[in-house]
């Protein structure tokens, strides 16, 4: 299927933006810090991207489904590399935040709306990772969710709370054989439509965090409604509307009691805002990537534009604030893997807290850089950079909303603001 309606960028030029072409311009920037480990990894998911859309004719066009793509992702291991699965034989030999954020890097250029389609997976992944207790139905939506035989998402987003994610109105009442009955109004859940797992949040008191509960749900039970909310800016991404109207969640589903809710939502912050930092990142090295290439081909005025201050200039600005907002997160990264093996994966609660406040820097920081990157990167290659003959559009339009995901920026500040009150106490 064509990828664009008509072509404006000539050939010479569309063909060294290819995607082994982006791949090597970010190879060499970061082949210097990268370890022979990280390298390698990192090379061998870019390999793979580069032969499935040669062998499968992807042309990032509008009629393709990026979720048909995710099975034969997870039958790779890149899905998600935060983790080492054997309690469902899934045996990695490297992996970590390191390997996460390099599998999000390399899938982001491959094509960035489907990396998040996978990050929204991850999100459902992590709290079945820390709370399966070997139970086989847990086991069983972690090793769907892992292969990519089946898509997940997080249902913590009301309609009426927005960012305010502890005084929740989604109900969950007790029953005699030990289930639950939820009852509420869940929006704006990535993946939701396409998922068959969902790990939700809900209450036993209205607006009350401290009686929240965790559930793991298919999606197939009755009592599940769900409704696809359009975001023009990621088209081919399905977020959700859902309606819980008494779903029966089995005491096997249940991944945290009432008063544990809030505990699991808290424990999951740190990868869930350090994975929505190093997507945000990965789209600044994709935006950084074409705008790199264009500019150094496109000639005006007889020369290269480059060579213009106002366009060489402003993307040496633009380069040089990923490159170094990539090295604190990949320091950050490395730093969150020796704790998670020094602590055999149970990071002390004082630690995590510091982190979570990192966390939220580097996702106030990323977001807004992508944001900024994106679209001067864009806007450097003119009506080329907003045109549908690259993927540049998907960069403009996804950074776009990446304030909102995960807490809006808002939030964050506020989070920050909190912090930066308990390091004085601490004076």
């Amino acid at each position: 299927m064509p990828k664009f309606i008509d072509q404006v960028i000539n050939d010479e030029i569309l063909d060294k933006l290819s995607l082994k072409n982006r791949y090597a311009f970010i190879n060499n920037n970061l082949m210097a810090i990268l370890s022979p480990e990280q390298f390698n990894f990192f090379k061998s998911v870019q390999k793979f991207c580069v032969r499935f859309e040669k062998k499968n004719e992807i042309t990032h066009g509008p009629e393709e489904d990026v979720y048909d793509w995710i099975p034969t992702f997870g039958a790779e291991g890149y899905v998600t590399r935060a983790h080492n699965f054997e309690m469902v034989d899934i045996n990695y030999n490297y992996y970590g935040a390191v390997a996460d954020f390099l599998r999000t890097l390399a899938l982001d250029s491959f094509d960035t709306q489907f990396g998040m389609a996978i990050g929204a997976t991850v999100l459902a992944i992590n709290p079945i990772y820390d709370h399966h207790e070997n139970i086989p139905v847990r086991l069983e939506s972690l090793e769907d969710l892992v292969t990519g035989r089946e898509s997940g998402c997080i249902c913590i987003t009301e309609p009426e709370r927005g960012s305010d994610a502890v005084h929740q109105l989604t109900t969950c009442d007790e029953q005699e054989d030990g289930s639950y009955l939820l009852n509420g109004e869940k929006v704006f859940n990535t993946n939701a439509p396409k998922s068959k797992w969902a790990v939700a949040y809900a209450t036993a008191e209205k607006n009350n965090g401290n009686l929240m509960a965790q559930f793991l749900i298919n999606t197939n039970w009755e009592g599940w409604k769900c409704d696809r909310v359009n975001i023009p800016y990621v088209p081919k991404l399905y977020l959700g509307h859902e309606w819980f109207e008494n779903l029966r969640v089995p005491k096997e589903y249940i991944l945290g009691s009432v008063g544990k809710g809030r505990e699991h939502m808290f424990e999951g912050l740190v990868p869930e805002r350090i994975g929505i930092a190093y997507g945000a990142i990965s789209q600044c090295w994709g935006a950084v990537s074409h705008a790199a290439i264009y500019a150094n081909m496109r000639r005006q005025f007889e020369q290269e534009i480059l060579k213009f201050q106002g366009v060489g200039f402003l993307l040496t600005d633009l380069w040089a604030k990923t490159t170094n907002l990539t090295l604190g997160l990949l320091k950050f990264c490395e730093e969150y893997d020796k704790k998670m093996e020094k602590f055999e994966g149970k990071i002390p609660a004082n630690i995590n807290r510091a982190m979570v406040a990192s966390a939220s820097q580097f996702k106030y920081h990323c977001t807004n850089l992508s944001k900024e990157v994106c679209y001067e990167a864009a806007n450097l290659m003119g009506g080329a950079g907003l045109s549908d003959n690259t993927l540049m559009h998907d960069y403009v339009n996804i950074s776009r909303i990446q304030e909102i995901v995960g807490g809006s920026r808002q939030i964050q500040q506020y989070i920050m603001s909190m912090a930066l009150r308990q390091l004085f106490k601490m004076l």
